[in-house]
């Protein structure tokens, strides 16, 4: 991933040093297991593991000359080592480092992601709370519904991310396997047992029955649920930008002092952060269907996914963990105008309150074939005038006056009824 879009704390999980050290760590993991088996000297352990070092720079050259990245890997650490060495990587395939190194990075990054997550349903709660009561008008087909308040939009966004939440715990035990089991997996030069004391060692368990790799539907699992959670705040992202569009302006990303927010136009203030948002969810989204293509691999393995895991997973987790950071502080400093909420709402006279006329009406003996008509004369009769105001062609309409007096129509426009049971969500959330 670029590094306008690379925050520190997860670059730094996916660098070639991070995944050479990685490699490290289960080599010498193997070895202990190894050791504690009496397949190799005790002491021999001890003299890797104090000796044991790498040059990211001598790797690659000599890549450049074997074309095998692990072997490069191996021949730069014996470099170090020195006869000890003959005890690395004894009866392993190169893909029992690359996919147990690869668990321990996707996990690690994982926890980082759900720190973040926590952080965002944080920021999510409080402005949920502070605008429990805010009013406001729902909107379906992007057209005036009915009343709501933005606090209860919010809860909306709350519950998705404790969804995403879920599905990141669940996850990580899909992902935290690792592999020791030799070339095609059945353990003919490696015992089995020195993969379950190496995996416990890394903190994983090892995987069900792997090939010569460990199946691919984990990590397009893994990607999926990482598009899931960035479709989400692409949700967000795209909710903030309709309601600040010039003339809904219900909300607003914050604008930092010295922003500008075009090159030619000094009015303008553009939603940039969530545009940015939108812009990166379709990258992660795009990840998955490359993760999909990656499960069918030929036979007990081929090497058509490493090519592609090189570019989708530290891309992905970089991206996801940027969403995640620009989400939470966009929340954290969002522009709520509540007058133009309440503005926005009135607009037509309250025809947001046609469904409450039309109920009254059938209630008090209306056929509603008939009580929607005239519900919906009113209701068009308003919308296409400039200055239309529904409540008062209610007031007007001789045959709704037979049925309802004045101060039941009056109750049919009070947005209080449409809040009632909003106390219902909150506490299913925990608010």
């Amino acid at each position: 991933m670029i590094e306008r879009y690379t925050l520190p704390e997860m670059g730094e999980l996916w660098t070639e040093n991070a995944k050479l050290k990685t490699w490290l760590q289960v080599e010498i993991a193997v070895c202990e297991a190894q050791a504690e088996l009496g397949y190799i000297p005790t002491e021999a352990v001890e003299e890797i593991k104090a000796k044991a070092n790498f040059d990211p720079k001598r790797v690659l050259e000599i890549e450049a000359e074997v074309r095998h990245d692990v072997i490069a890997f191996l021949t730069n650490v014996n470099e170090y080592v020195g006869d000890v060495g003959r005890y690395i990587h004894l009866g392993l395939t190169s893909s029992d480092v690359l996919d147990t190194a690869l668990a321990l990075q996707m996990v690690a990054s994982l926890d980082l992601l759900l720190s973040c997550v926590e952080e965002l349903g944080q920021a999510i709660r409080y402005q949920a709370q502070q605008h429990r009561e805010t009013v406001m008008v729902g909107r379906s087909h992007g057209i005036h519904a009915e009343p709501m308040t933005f606090g209860f939009k919010l809860a909306g966004w709350l519950a998705e991310v404790c969804r995403n939440r879920q599905r990141l715990v669940q996850m990580r035990d899909n992902i935290a396997v690792g592999k020791i089991s030799g070339a095609v997996g059945t353990y003919a030069n490696v015992d089995p047992r020195v993969e379950a004391i190496a995996c416990q060692k890394l903190g994983l368990q090892p995987d069900t029955a792997s090939t010569q790799v460990i199946s691919r539907d984990r990590h397009a699992e893994y990607v999926q649920i990482l598009a899931l959670l960035t479709a989400s705040i692409e949700r967000f992202a795209v909710e903030i930008r309709n309601l600040q569009r010039t003339d809904v302006l219900e909300v607003e990303e914050y604008f930092s002092k010295g922003q500008k927010g075009s090159s030619a136009m000094p009015h303008k203030r553009n939603p940039i952060r969530s545009e940015r948002l939108t812009g990166m969810a379709r990258i992660v989204r795009g990840h998955a269907v490359a993760a999909l293509e990656n499960v069918a691999l030929w036979h007990e393995r081929d090497i058509s996914h490493s090519s592609v895991e090189r570019v989708i997973l530290p891309d992905a987790c970089i991206l996801t963990h940027f969403m995640l950071k620009e989400t939470t502080n966009l929340v954290k400093n969002l522009l709520v105008y509540p007058e133009n909420m309440k503005r926005n709402m009135n607009v037509y006279g309250g025809v947001i309150f046609s469904q409450r006329v039309l109920l009254a009406l059938v209630e008090k003996g209306m056929i509603r074939e008939d009580a929607y008509q005239v519900v919906q004369s009113c209701a068009h009769q308003a919308w296409n005038q400039p200055n239309g105001n529904f409540q008062d062609l209610i007031c007007k309409n001789e045959e709704i006056k037979s049925k309802l007096s004045e101060a039941e129509i009056a109750a049919c426009f009070d947005p209080k009824h449409h809040l009632k049971h909003l106390d219902d969500v909150y506490q299913r959330l925990g608010i």
